[in-house]
Protein backbone atom coordinates (compact mmCIF):
# COMPACT_ATOMS: atom_id res chain seq x y z
CA UNK A 1 0.00 0.00 0.00
CA UNK A 2 1.23 3.84 -0.03
CA UNK A 3 2.67 5.59 2.22
CA UNK A 4 1.02 7.76 4.18
CA UNK A 5 1.56 11.80 3.43
CA UNK A 6 2.92 13.31 6.73
CA UNK A 7 1.05 15.45 8.73
CA UNK A 8 3.10 17.23 11.51
CA UNK A 9 5.37 19.70 10.55
CA UNK A 10 8.40 18.88 12.90
CA UNK A 11 10.86 21.71 11.31
CA UNK A 12 9.80 24.70 13.91
CA UNK A 13 10.39 21.77 16.88
CA UNK A 14 13.80 21.04 15.28
CA UNK A 15 14.29 24.76 14.70
CA UNK A 16 13.31 25.10 18.23
CA UNK A 17 15.87 22.54 19.64
CA UNK A 18 18.57 23.56 17.49
CA UNK A 19 18.08 26.97 19.08
CA UNK A 20 17.70 25.80 22.70
CA UNK A 21 20.53 23.78 22.28
CA UNK A 22 22.81 26.50 20.58
CA UNK A 23 22.00 28.76 22.93
CA UNK A 24 22.61 26.19 25.65
CA UNK A 25 26.31 25.10 24.71
CA UNK A 26 27.44 28.69 23.66
CA UNK A 27 26.25 29.96 26.78
CA UNK A 28 28.08 27.51 28.76
CA UNK A 29 31.16 28.07 26.48
CA UNK A 30 31.29 31.36 27.44
CA UNK A 31 30.61 31.25 30.87
CA UNK A 32 33.88 28.65 30.81
CA UNK A 33 35.73 30.46 28.30
CA UNK A 34 35.60 34.42 30.54
CA UNK A 35 35.52 32.91 33.84
CA UNK A 36 38.88 30.79 32.87
CA UNK A 37 39.67 34.59 31.21
CA UNK A 38 39.14 35.87 34.35
CA UNK A 39 41.10 33.25 36.18
CA UNK A 40 44.38 33.73 33.74
CA UNK A 41 44.26 37.41 33.66
CA UNK A 42 44.34 37.46 36.97
CA UNK A 43 47.34 34.27 37.76
CA UNK A 44 49.35 36.38 34.82
CA UNK A 45 49.00 40.32 36.95
CA UNK A 46 48.81 38.37 40.31
CA UNK A 47 51.76 35.46 40.18
CA UNK A 48 53.32 35.04 36.78
CA UNK A 49 54.79 38.21 36.12
CA UNK A 50 55.56 39.02 39.62
CA UNK A 51 57.45 35.98 39.70
CA UNK A 52 59.33 36.73 36.73
CA UNK A 53 60.09 39.59 37.76
CA UNK A 54 61.55 37.89 41.27
CA UNK A 55 63.34 35.58 38.89
CA UNK A 56 64.99 37.83 36.51
CA UNK A 57 65.92 40.66 39.19
CA UNK A 58 67.56 37.27 41.13
CA UNK A 59 69.44 36.64 37.49
CA UNK A 60 70.32 40.42 38.07
CA UNK A 61 71.40 39.95 40.90
CA UNK A 62 74.14 37.15 39.85
CA UNK A 63 74.92 38.74 36.54
CA UNK A 64 74.75 42.13 36.61
CA UNK A 65 75.17 43.16 40.22
CA UNK A 66 78.06 41.36 40.87
CA UNK A 67 80.23 43.95 38.82
CA UNK A 68 78.70 46.07 41.32
CA UNK A 69 80.48 44.18 44.19
CA UNK A 70 83.63 44.06 42.53
CA UNK A 71 83.65 48.00 42.04
CA UNK A 72 82.81 48.27 45.29
CA UNK A 73 85.52 45.63 46.37
CA UNK A 74 87.87 47.93 44.59
CA UNK A 75 86.92 51.41 45.78
CA UNK A 76 87.37 49.84 49.33
CA UNK A 77 90.90 48.22 49.10
CA UNK A 78 93.40 49.32 50.89
CA UNK A 79 95.96 48.91 48.47
CA UNK A 80 94.65 50.69 46.02
CA UNK A 81 94.11 53.50 48.19
CA UNK A 82 98.14 53.46 50.14
CA UNK A 83 99.25 52.90 46.13
CA UNK A 84 97.70 56.02 45.16
CA UNK A 85 98.42 58.00 48.63
CA UNK A 86 101.92 56.74 48.46
CA UNK A 87 102.51 58.90 44.90
CA UNK A 88 101.80 56.30 42.62
CA UNK A 89 105.24 55.00 42.18
CA UNK A 90 105.00 51.86 40.00
CA UNK A 91 102.61 51.43 37.38
CA UNK A 92 103.10 47.95 37.48
CA UNK A 93 101.87 46.94 40.62
CA UNK A 94 98.52 48.57 39.79
CA UNK A 95 97.89 47.03 35.90
CA UNK A 96 98.62 43.57 37.63
CA UNK A 97 96.30 44.28 40.39
CA UNK A 98 93.90 45.27 37.70
CA UNK A 99 94.88 41.95 35.70
CA UNK A 100 94.06 40.57 38.66
CA UNK A 101 90.83 41.43 39.19
CA UNK A 102 89.78 41.16 35.27
CA UNK A 103 90.95 37.66 35.02
CA UNK A 104 89.75 36.29 38.22
CA UNK A 105 85.90 38.04 37.82
CA UNK A 106 85.95 37.36 34.18
CA UNK A 107 85.17 41.06 33.36
CA UNK A 108 86.03 42.38 30.16
CA UNK A 109 88.10 45.60 31.59
CA UNK A 110 88.88 46.86 35.01
CA UNK A 111 90.39 50.34 35.36
CA UNK A 112 91.06 52.91 37.98
CA UNK A 113 91.77 56.64 36.97
CA UNK A 114 93.31 58.52 39.77
CA UNK A 115 92.35 62.52 41.07
CA UNK A 116 95.82 63.84 41.62
CA UNK A 117 97.72 62.53 38.09
CA UNK A 118 93.89 62.35 35.78
CA UNK A 119 96.15 58.79 34.78
CA UNK A 120 93.91 56.47 33.43
CA UNK A 121 95.04 52.68 34.51
CA UNK A 122 94.20 49.40 32.90
CA UNK A 123 95.30 45.95 32.51
CA UNK A 124 97.99 47.17 29.81
CA UNK A 125 99.47 49.81 31.69
CA UNK A 126 98.39 54.23 31.47
CA UNK A 127 96.05 54.52 28.83
CA UNK A 128 96.19 58.21 28.59
CA UNK A 129 94.91 60.97 30.69
CA UNK A 130 91.59 62.16 31.29
CA UNK A 131 90.59 66.07 30.53
CA UNK A 132 88.15 68.69 31.57
CA UNK A 133 87.68 69.66 28.14
CA UNK A 134 87.66 66.15 26.28
CA UNK A 135 84.24 64.96 25.49
CA UNK A 136 84.63 61.51 25.99
CA UNK A 137 86.28 61.92 29.21
CA UNK A 138 83.37 63.91 30.78
CA UNK A 139 82.15 60.72 32.56
CA UNK A 140 84.83 60.90 34.89
CA UNK A 141 84.51 64.56 35.91
CA UNK A 142 80.41 63.67 36.28
CA UNK A 143 81.43 60.63 38.53
CA UNK A 144 83.92 62.78 40.90
CA UNK A 145 81.06 65.44 41.42
CA UNK A 146 78.00 63.06 41.69
CA UNK A 147 76.52 62.35 44.94
CA UNK A 148 76.30 58.65 44.74
CA UNK A 149 78.96 56.05 45.14
CA UNK A 150 78.92 54.89 41.65
CA UNK A 151 76.77 54.87 38.34
CA UNK A 152 76.34 52.03 35.90
CA UNK A 153 76.93 53.61 32.30
CA UNK A 154 76.90 52.79 28.83
CA UNK A 155 79.57 54.05 27.19
CA UNK A 156 82.26 53.25 24.60
CA UNK A 157 85.74 51.34 26.26
CA UNK A 158 88.62 53.33 24.88
CA UNK A 159 91.50 50.77 26.37
CA UNK A 160 88.83 47.89 24.13
CA UNK A 161 88.73 49.33 20.33
CA UNK A 162 85.98 51.48 21.46
CA UNK A 163 83.47 48.62 22.13
CA UNK A 164 79.75 49.97 23.58
CA UNK A 165 80.35 48.79 27.39
CA UNK A 166 78.31 48.52 30.42
CA UNK A 167 81.00 50.47 33.16
CA UNK A 168 79.84 50.33 37.13
CA UNK A 169 82.35 53.49 38.57
CA UNK A 170 82.88 53.74 41.75
CA UNK A 171 84.53 56.61 44.02
CA UNK A 172 87.39 55.76 45.69
CA UNK A 173 88.09 58.23 49.39
CA UNK A 174 91.29 58.54 51.05
CA UNK A 175 91.08 57.19 54.99
CA UNK A 176 89.55 60.76 55.46
CA UNK A 177 87.21 60.44 53.16
CA UNK A 178 88.81 62.74 50.38
CA UNK A 179 87.98 61.80 47.08
CA UNK A 180 90.93 60.58 45.25
CA UNK A 181 89.97 58.91 42.03
CA UNK A 182 87.75 56.10 40.29
CA UNK A 183 87.67 52.42 39.69
CA UNK A 184 85.59 50.14 38.58
CA UNK A 185 84.84 47.35 35.79
CA UNK A 186 83.06 46.50 32.39
CA UNK A 187 80.62 44.40 30.99
CA UNK A 188 79.86 44.56 27.03
CA UNK A 189 77.19 45.36 25.78
CA UNK A 190 76.37 42.29 23.92
CA UNK A 191 77.19 40.13 27.01
CA UNK A 192 74.09 42.32 29.04
CA UNK A 193 71.64 41.71 25.71
CA UNK A 194 72.74 37.82 25.75
CA UNK A 195 71.58 37.96 29.58
CA UNK A 196 68.22 40.00 28.44
CA UNK A 197 67.58 37.33 25.66
CA UNK A 198 68.25 34.48 27.92
CA UNK A 199 65.42 35.71 30.12
CA UNK A 200 63.31 36.31 27.39
CA UNK A 201 63.59 32.92 25.64
CA UNK A 202 63.14 31.53 29.49
CA UNK A 203 60.35 33.23 30.56
CA UNK A 204 58.69 34.02 27.41
CA UNK A 205 58.62 37.60 28.27
CA UNK A 206 59.46 41.05 27.02
CA UNK A 207 61.90 42.18 29.37
CA UNK A 208 63.77 45.58 28.94
CA UNK A 209 64.92 48.40 31.31
CA UNK A 210 64.03 51.71 31.80
CA UNK A 211 66.23 54.61 33.68
CA UNK A 212 63.98 56.93 35.96
CA UNK A 213 63.63 59.62 33.03
CA UNK A 214 61.57 56.98 31.72
CA UNK A 215 63.96 55.81 28.53
CA UNK A 216 64.55 52.40 27.28
CA UNK A 217 68.28 51.82 29.08
CA UNK A 218 68.59 48.32 27.56
CA UNK A 219 66.77 45.87 26.06
CA UNK A 220 67.12 41.97 24.17
CA UNK A 221 68.73 41.91 20.32
CA UNK A 222 65.17 42.32 18.59
CA UNK A 223 65.01 45.69 20.56
CA UNK A 224 62.02 46.57 22.98
CA UNK A 225 58.68 46.67 23.23
CA UNK A 226 56.80 46.44 19.66
CA UNK A 227 60.85 47.10 18.41
CA UNK A 228 61.92 49.92 20.52
CA UNK A 229 65.23 51.02 20.54
CA UNK A 230 68.12 52.13 23.67
CA UNK A 231 67.26 55.78 24.46
CA UNK A 232 63.65 56.14 23.07
CA UNK A 233 61.27 57.50 25.75
CA UNK A 234 58.62 55.23 26.49
CA UNK A 235 56.37 57.94 25.28
CA UNK A 236 57.67 57.41 21.95
CA UNK A 237 56.45 53.61 21.77
CA UNK A 238 53.03 52.50 20.29
CA UNK A 239 50.80 51.50 23.25
CA UNK A 240 53.27 52.83 25.95
CA UNK A 241 52.03 56.70 25.01
CA UNK A 242 48.72 56.55 27.79
CA UNK A 243 50.88 54.75 30.41
CA UNK A 244 53.65 57.23 30.13
CA UNK A 245 51.12 59.95 30.62
CA UNK A 246 49.91 57.80 33.95
CA UNK A 247 53.26 57.92 35.14
CA UNK A 248 55.52 60.72 34.39
CA UNK A 249 57.99 58.34 36.12
CA UNK A 250 58.17 54.47 36.14
CA UNK A 251 57.08 52.76 39.10
CA UNK A 252 56.30 49.76 40.63
CA UNK A 253 53.42 48.04 40.28
CA UNK A 254 50.92 46.05 37.50
CA UNK A 255 49.50 47.56 34.58
CA UNK A 256 47.91 47.05 31.07
CA UNK A 257 47.80 48.59 28.17
CA UNK A 258 46.41 47.78 24.14
CA UNK A 259 48.70 48.09 20.98
CA UNK A 260 47.12 48.03 18.07
CA UNK A 261 44.16 46.43 19.51
CA UNK A 262 46.63 43.52 21.26
CA UNK A 263 46.49 43.53 25.28
CA UNK A 264 49.80 43.15 27.38
CA UNK A 265 50.16 42.73 30.23
CA UNK A 266 52.88 44.95 32.46
CA UNK A 267 54.75 43.95 35.58
CA UNK A 268 57.57 47.29 36.38
CA UNK A 269 59.58 46.81 39.59
CA UNK A 270 62.50 49.55 40.42
CA UNK A 271 66.11 47.90 41.21
CA UNK A 272 67.79 50.65 43.59
CA UNK A 273 71.10 48.36 42.95
CA UNK A 274 70.77 50.04 38.92
CA UNK A 275 68.79 52.47 39.45
CA UNK A 276 66.82 51.54 36.98
CA UNK A 277 63.58 49.78 36.77
CA UNK A 278 62.98 46.25 35.00
CA UNK A 279 59.55 46.18 32.99
CA UNK A 280 58.40 42.94 32.36
CA UNK A 281 55.83 42.02 29.38
CA UNK A 282 53.55 39.62 28.51
CA UNK A 283 51.33 39.32 25.38
CA UNK A 284 47.74 38.61 25.91
CA UNK A 285 47.08 36.86 22.94
CA UNK A 286 50.05 34.48 23.42
CA UNK A 287 48.84 34.07 27.63
CA UNK A 288 45.03 33.11 26.61
CA UNK A 289 46.14 31.15 22.86
CA UNK A 290 45.65 27.75 25.08
CA UNK A 291 42.13 29.10 26.37
CA UNK A 292 40.97 30.25 23.33
CA UNK A 293 42.02 27.11 21.48
CA UNK A 294 39.91 25.52 24.46
CA UNK A 295 37.02 27.59 23.90
CA UNK A 296 37.43 26.41 19.93
CA UNK A 297 37.16 22.90 20.91
CA UNK A 298 34.45 22.87 22.75
CA UNK A 299 32.27 24.89 20.62
CA UNK A 300 33.42 22.14 17.86
CA UNK A 301 32.44 19.62 20.42
CA UNK A 302 29.00 21.19 21.07
CA UNK A 303 28.56 21.77 17.15
CA UNK A 304 29.21 17.99 16.71
CA UNK A 305 27.24 17.26 20.10
CA UNK A 306 23.98 19.42 19.12
CA UNK A 307 24.00 17.87 14.96
CA UNK A 308 24.30 14.43 16.75
CA UNK A 309 21.54 15.26 19.46
CA UNK A 310 19.18 16.57 16.51
CA UNK A 311 19.83 14.09 13.97
CA UNK A 312 19.09 11.61 17.15
CA UNK A 313 15.43 13.72 17.72
CA UNK A 314 15.33 14.24 13.91
CA UNK A 315 14.67 10.26 13.57
CA UNK A 316 12.65 9.89 16.66
CA UNK A 317 10.33 12.85 15.63
CA UNK A 318 10.09 11.05 12.15
CA UNK A 319 9.66 7.50 14.10
CA UNK A 320 7.28 9.27 16.16
CA UNK A 321 5.05 10.98 13.52
CA UNK A 322 5.30 7.58 11.68
CA UNK A 323 3.98 6.24 14.77
CA UNK A 324 1.10 8.85 15.17
CA UNK A 325 0.58 8.91 11.50
CA UNK A 326 -0.12 5.02 11.95
CA UNK A 327 -2.29 5.58 15.02
CA UNK A 328 -4.69 7.94 13.14
CA UNK A 329 -4.90 6.17 10.21
CA UNK A 330 -4.20 2.42 10.89
CA UNK A 331 -7.18 0.02 12.18
CA UNK A 332 -5.15 -1.81 15.29
CA UNK A 333 -7.16 -5.51 14.88
CA UNK A 334 -6.42 -5.76 10.56
CA UNK A 335 -3.37 -3.40 10.55
CA UNK A 336 -5.31 -2.16 7.33
CA UNK A 337 -5.94 1.08 6.74
CA UNK A 338 -8.66 2.74 8.86
CA UNK A 339 -11.40 5.23 7.42
CA UNK A 340 -9.89 8.33 7.56
CA UNK A 341 -6.33 6.78 6.19
CA UNK A 342 -8.63 5.28 3.09
CA UNK A 343 -10.22 8.56 2.95
CA UNK A 344 -6.68 10.35 2.24
CA UNK A 345 -5.09 8.21 0.08
CA UNK A 346 -8.32 7.58 -1.98
CA UNK A 347 -9.01 11.24 -2.33
CA UNK A 348 -5.11 11.01 -3.58
CA UNK A 349 -5.97 8.59 -6.18
CA UNK A 350 -8.88 9.86 -7.75
CA UNK A 351 -6.78 12.79 -8.43
CA UNK A 352 -4.18 10.88 -9.63
CA UNK A 353 -6.59 9.17 -12.10
CA UNK A 354 -7.93 12.43 -13.23
CA UNK A 355 -4.71 13.92 -14.12
CA UNK A 356 -3.48 10.86 -15.95
CA UNK A 357 -6.68 9.09 -17.46
CA UNK A 358 -6.75 5.86 -16.21
CA UNK A 359 -9.57 3.72 -15.03
CA UNK A 360 -10.15 3.33 -10.96
CA UNK A 361 -12.37 1.03 -9.28
CA UNK A 362 -13.71 0.74 -6.12
CA UNK A 363 -14.77 -2.61 -4.49
CA UNK A 364 -16.65 -2.70 -0.95
CA UNK A 365 -16.84 -5.92 0.84
CA UNK A 366 -18.85 -7.43 3.39
CA UNK A 367 -18.72 -10.57 5.27
CA UNK A 368 -22.23 -12.58 5.23
CA UNK A 369 -23.90 -13.77 8.61
CA UNK A 370 -21.04 -11.86 10.81
CA UNK A 371 -22.82 -11.48 13.55
CA UNK A 372 -24.17 -15.15 13.70
CA UNK A 373 -20.58 -16.45 13.66
CA UNK A 374 -19.74 -13.80 16.94
CA UNK A 375 -22.44 -15.22 18.31
CA UNK A 376 -21.80 -19.39 18.07
CA UNK A 377 -17.81 -19.02 18.59
CA UNK A 378 -17.52 -15.13 20.19
CA UNK A 379 -15.67 -12.11 19.57
CA UNK A 380 -12.13 -13.43 19.86
CA UNK A 381 -13.41 -15.72 16.55
CA UNK A 382 -14.73 -12.99 15.15
CA UNK A 383 -11.62 -10.87 15.63
CA UNK A 384 -9.66 -14.09 14.15
CA UNK A 385 -11.73 -14.33 11.27
CA UNK A 386 -11.29 -10.44 10.32
CA UNK A 387 -7.44 -11.21 10.38
CA UNK A 388 -7.33 -13.45 8.87
CA UNK A 389 -9.60 -12.08 6.00
CA UNK A 390 -7.70 -8.96 5.68
CA UNK A 391 -4.41 -10.95 5.45
CA UNK A 392 -6.18 -12.49 2.30
CA UNK A 393 -7.30 -9.21 0.87
CA UNK A 394 -3.49 -7.96 1.22
CA UNK A 395 -1.98 -11.57 -0.64
CA UNK A 396 -4.19 -10.99 -3.93
CA UNK A 397 -3.75 -7.13 -3.92
CA UNK A 398 -1.13 -4.96 -5.87
CA UNK A 399 1.10 -2.38 -3.93
CA UNK A 400 -0.03 0.16 -5.10
CA UNK A 401 -3.53 -1.00 -4.51
CA UNK A 402 -5.43 0.79 -1.29
CA UNK A 403 -7.33 -1.12 1.12
CA UNK A 404 -8.77 -0.31 4.08
CA UNK A 405 -11.74 -1.86 6.96
CA UNK A 406 -14.53 0.32 6.53
CA UNK A 407 -16.09 -0.07 9.87
CA UNK A 408 -17.34 -3.55 11.31
CA UNK A 409 -16.93 -6.39 9.06
CA UNK A 410 -16.78 -4.11 6.21
CA UNK A 411 -13.70 -3.64 3.93
CA UNK A 412 -13.15 -1.77 0.93
CA UNK A 413 -10.55 -1.62 -2.25
CA UNK A 414 -9.44 1.10 -4.33
CA UNK A 415 -8.32 -0.35 -7.98
CA UNK A 416 -5.86 1.61 -9.81
CA UNK A 417 -5.54 1.21 -13.67
CA UNK A 418 -8.08 -1.36 -13.19
CA UNK A 419 -11.27 -1.29 -15.67
CA UNK A 420 -14.53 -2.77 -14.20
CA UNK A 421 -13.94 -6.05 -15.85
CA UNK A 422 -10.90 -6.80 -14.41
CA UNK A 423 -12.36 -5.75 -10.81
CA UNK A 424 -15.25 -7.70 -11.57
CA UNK A 425 -12.30 -10.68 -12.41
CA UNK A 426 -10.34 -9.45 -8.80
CA UNK A 427 -13.69 -9.45 -6.94
CA UNK A 428 -14.86 -13.36 -8.17
CA UNK A 429 -10.90 -14.23 -6.82
CA UNK A 430 -11.73 -12.93 -3.44
CA UNK A 431 -15.48 -14.26 -3.46
CA UNK A 432 -14.15 -17.47 -4.15
CA UNK A 433 -11.05 -18.04 -2.08
CA UNK A 434 -12.97 -16.64 1.01
CA UNK A 435 -15.86 -19.07 0.26
CA UNK A 436 -13.66 -21.88 0.11
CA UNK A 437 -11.34 -20.93 2.98
CA UNK A 438 -11.14 -22.06 6.36
CA UNK A 439 -9.89 -19.83 9.25
CA UNK A 440 -8.63 -21.27 12.08
CA UNK A 441 -9.62 -20.72 15.80
CA UNK A 442 -8.69 -22.62 18.73
CA UNK A 443 -9.13 -26.04 16.72
CA UNK A 444 -11.77 -25.37 14.83
CA UNK A 445 -11.95 -24.33 11.24
CA UNK A 446 -14.35 -21.25 10.77
CA UNK A 447 -15.89 -20.52 7.57
CA UNK A 448 -17.78 -17.80 6.11
CA UNK A 449 -18.36 -15.97 2.80
CA UNK A 450 -18.20 -11.92 1.48
CA UNK A 451 -21.03 -10.29 -0.60
CA UNK A 452 -19.21 -7.76 -3.16
CA UNK A 453 -20.41 -4.40 -4.20
CA UNK A 454 -17.90 -3.30 -7.44
CA UNK A 455 -18.37 0.31 -9.30
CA UNK A 456 -16.04 2.22 -11.88
CA UNK A 457 -15.16 5.67 -11.29
CA UNK A 458 -17.11 8.01 -13.57
CA UNK A 459 -15.14 11.25 -14.94
CA UNK A 460 -17.56 13.55 -12.46
CA UNK A 461 -17.41 11.25 -9.50
CA UNK A 462 -16.30 12.40 -6.22
CA UNK A 463 -15.17 9.65 -3.68
CA UNK A 464 -18.32 9.89 -2.05
CA UNK A 465 -20.07 9.15 -4.98
CA UNK A 466 -18.30 6.76 -6.11
CA UNK A 467 -18.30 4.81 -2.91
CA UNK A 468 -22.51 4.90 -2.75
CA UNK A 469 -22.45 3.48 -5.98
CA UNK A 470 -20.63 0.43 -4.63
CA UNK A 471 -22.60 0.55 -1.66
CA UNK A 472 -25.87 0.47 -3.79
CA UNK A 473 -24.22 -2.81 -5.45
CA UNK A 474 -23.17 -4.33 -2.27
CA UNK A 475 -26.69 -3.52 -1.00
CA UNK A 476 -28.25 -5.98 -3.87
CA UNK A 477 -25.75 -8.47 -3.46
CA UNK A 478 -26.68 -8.91 0.09
CA UNK A 479 -30.60 -8.53 -1.21
CA UNK A 480 -30.11 -11.09 -3.62
CA UNK A 481 -28.95 -14.43 -2.10
CA UNK A 482 -25.15 -13.04 -0.46
CA UNK A 483 -21.80 -14.44 -1.24
CA UNK A 484 -21.66 -13.09 -4.74
CA UNK A 485 -20.87 -9.54 -6.97
CA UNK A 486 -22.60 -7.06 -8.07
CA UNK A 487 -22.00 -4.12 -10.15
CA UNK A 488 -23.08 -0.69 -10.11
CA UNK A 489 -25.30 0.52 -12.45
CA UNK A 490 -24.56 3.61 -14.37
Amino acid sequence: MPSMPSTINQRPLVLLLLVLLGCGFLATSLVSYYTALDSIRDNIINTELPLTSDNVYSEIQKDLITPVLISSMMARDTFVRDWVMSGEQDVEQMTRYLREVQEHYGTVTSFFVSDKSHTYYQVKGVLKRVDPQEPRDSWYFRVRDMQTPYEINVDVDMANQDRLTVFINYKVFDYDQRFIGATGVGLTVDAVVKLIDDYQARYDRSVYFVDTAGRIVLTGATGGPMGATVGQALSEVVGLEDLQAKLPQPKTGDFEYQEQGRGHFLNVRFIPELDWYLFVDKRESGALAGIRQSLYLNLLICLVVTVIVLTLVNIALRRYQARIAALATTDQLTELLNRRGFNLLANQAIQEARRNPSPLSALLLDLDNFKSLNDSHGHLAGDEVLRGFANQLRDNLRQADIIGRWGGEEFIILLKDTSLEQARLLAEKVRRQTEQSGFAYQGASLHITTSIGLAELHADDSLTELLARADRALYRAKQTGRNRTCEAST
